[in-house]
């Protein structure tokens, strides 16, 4: 599963990390983010000590998803030293994440 991340702990976990870190924001009741999230949970196990791979709950974890715009879910947003260098929102195949992550590594 790849890691919860919250308002609370987001700035330590994202924006100070100093791997590349790709975050799904979604929610429970979101179709798209159901078909999403078992990719980025093997996105998760296959980056393992080479990026971060996390979720925000948007219905939860409000503050973050509105500082970075997220209107549409889901929205992956890739981060490398606590800035956004990358985006996808809506569904995407795998390697289409996997290549962004490479592209920030």
């Amino acid at each position: 599963m790849a890691l919860e991340i919250t308002d609370a702990t987001f700035e330590e976990v994202v924006l100070k990390s100093d791997k590349p870190v790709l975050v799904d924001f979604w929610a429970a009741w979101c179709g798209p983010c159901r078909m999403v999230g078992p990719i980025v949970d093997e996105i998760h196990t296959e980056y393992d000590g080479k990026a971060v791979v996390g979720k925000v709950d948007v219905d939860a974890n409000q503050e973050f998803a509105a500082k970075y715009g997220v209107r549409n879910i889901p929205t992956v947003l890739i981060f490398k030293g606590g800035e956004v260098v990358d985006k996808q929102v809506g569904v995407a195949p795998k390697n289409v994440y996997t290549g962004k992550i490479d592209a920030a590594l």
